[in-house]
């Protein structure tokens, strides 16, 4: 039960980093002008995925294992839908942070406040897979 404990620990990390983005960073950038919003989301982004992604894949890692180790297939499920962050983020986000990235922070336009609301919409699926996979293994723990 030690790997069930620790997905949960992982996806709650998870889940938690990515509520507050949504909730607390995204909003607070969003009062910047166009350049300081570009400038602000350009290393919160490395930043954060440098955090988040490590811990959707070793939440799945321990997931998969207590899955394994119990038969319970709550944490199989809980496993698949922390690391559906993953294939969310590479097909329906990367595109958004690939322009937000190509862009000059000093030519920066409305169009920089279009990309990066809309990041923060996608954004917030992440955080409800988070949260729904801290939820799941919740469950698997009882």
């Amino acid at each position: 039960m030690l790997f069930g404990q620790l997905a949960l620990i992982a996806a709650a990390l998870f889940a938690g980093a990515a509520i507050y983005i949504n909730i607390a960073e995204q909003p607070s950038r969003l009062q910047l002008d166009d350049r300081a919003l570009l400038t602000e989301w350009k290393p919160a982004y490395k930043r954060g995925f440098a955090m988040q992604a490590p811990l959707a894949v070793i939440g799945f890692l321990f997931e998969a294992l207590a899955a394994w180790q119990t038969a319970n297939w709550w944490w199989l499920l809980g496993a698949i839908v922390l690391l559906a962050n993953w294939p969310f983020t590479i097909f329906a986000i990367m595109p958004t942070n690939n322009e937000l990235m190509a862009m000059d922070p000093g030519a920066a336009t409305s169009q920089v406040r279009r990309l990066i609301e809309t990041w923060g919409y996608l954004h917030a699926v992440r955080s409800a897979l988070g949260a729904t996979a801290t939820l799941i293994f919740l469950k698997a723990s009882v």
